[in-house]
């Protein structure tokens, strides 16, 4: 099958072409990269490149069947309706709400341009619609950063908390999402489901905890592991396909998520990457965990935290936040709620705090970005 870049930038022109890719063809490459071949295996629909957040970028190969298996199975847990697409519509979570939207036949709603609470209600706005004399229920997808902003927002614009509120679901995923955040969205009355998956997963196949139909999960060795009909075919790299994706004894085909967590009475935890630990005085140190921690202080629900080079501890976490609340912790409360939470070795040893952070057209923190911040000249606050 043909392989056709798709080089614009307007959802639109992506949603046509995402039409013909699930039907006869020609697949698209969606994402920044070079060298692609001109043809792919039969039944391939997207060959999308990853972020490359945390690591060298990859260049997934979705098929038809995958992408729509994924949609229907969102269909059958949240219901259907009219998609708003507020993401990058180049990342795996905006994508898929186009290809929801097809599989449902209506043409999602769209924000276009950068991002704000107030474009957000403006759109949201103009959804309002009825079938047959019954309201059309509407659904959205976010990043937790795009969430925070309208949460934000409508504690003094009704407006956006109408907005927020109208949707009978809205996903969240990308990254955790803070348990305040979550309380405080819910109380301005949107319905948040929490969603865990990746580009070879077609996106979100965990919700609230739950697999969607069809899809199974199991942890082996403290890594979590995928199987179901949402899997990609692989990457256009054999060789990280082979190390990436594996078939048990019984036929089926699992994929090694690098993440590390838990499935118990069928429900479903992730604390962090496998990868993202650091040795900090003889100790390691899950950066994911102490990550979850501060997210949870007040004013610092954006922070990320990454590992930096300390002379007497080998290397330790550093918590990089934005400057926007007043009543930030400074950095011995921050230690102190780390130390009660992970442990004393896992006290970051800097707060830096930054006018923004540096992010992905996804809407995920730039972690590459963050790193080379903290180790070049980041600014240590109290």
């Amino acid at each position: 099958m043909k392989l056709e870049r798709f080089a614009g930038d307007d959802p639109r022109d992506l949603l046509r072409a995402l039409r013909s890719a699930l039907g006869a063809g020609p697949a698209i490459a969606v994402g920044a990269a070079d060298g692609l071949p001109a043809d792919v295996p039969a039944g391939t629909a997207v060959v999308l490149t990853t972020s490359g957040s945390t690591g060298v970028p990859k260049s997934v190969v979705l098929s038809r069947h995958a992408l729509t298996a994924s949609a229907l199975a969102t269909r059958e847990r949240i219901g259907a309706g009219q998609w708003l697409l507020p993401l990058a519509p180049t990342y795996i979570a905006g994508v898929q709400v186009l290809v929801r939207g097809l599989v449902e036949g209506t043409e999602p709603a769209v924000l276009s341009g950068r991002f704000s609470a107030r474009a957000f209600a403006h759109v949201v706005s103009g959804m309002r619609s009825s079938r047959g004399g019954e309201r059309v229920p509407t659904y959205t997808s976010l990043v937790p950063a795009q969430l925070q902003t309208l949460v934000d927002a409508a504690a003094e614009s009704a407006e956006v908390q109408r907005a927020l509120a109208s949707f009978e679901a809205i996903l969240v995923g990308g990254q955790a999402l803070p348990v305040a955040l979550r309380e405080r969205a819910a109380e301005l009355g949107a319905r948040i489901v929490r969603t865990y998956g990746s580009t070879e997963t077609s996106g979100g196949c965990v919700y609230d905890g739950v697999p969607l139909d069809g899809v199974r999960v199991a942890e082996v060795g403290g890594e979590l592991r995928i199987a179901g009909p949402v899997l990609a075919d692989g990457y256009l790299d054999a060789e990280l396909t082979a190390r990436t994706f594996a078939t048990d004894g019984d036929g089926i085909r699992w994929y090694r998520t690098g993440d590390a967590g838990a499935v118990a009475d069928g429900a479903v935890s992730v604390t962090g990457r496998i990868d993202n630990v650091i040795v900090s005085g003889g100790v390691n140190v899950s950066l994911d965990r102490v990550e979850r921690a501060v997210r949870e202080l007040p004013g610092l629900a954006d922070a990320v935290v990454v590992g930096a080079p300390d002379e007497r501890w080998g290397e330790t976490p550093v918590v990089v936040a934005t400057r926007r609340a007043e009543d930030a912790p400074s950095l011995d409360v921050v230690r102190a709620a780390v130390a009660a939470a992970v442990g004393k070795p896992a006290r970051p040893s800097r707060l830096v705090l930054v006018d923004a952070l540096p992010r992905l057209a996804s809407g995920k923190p730039d972690r590459q970005a963050i790193r080379s911040l903290v180790r070049g000249q980041g600014e240590p606050a109290s």
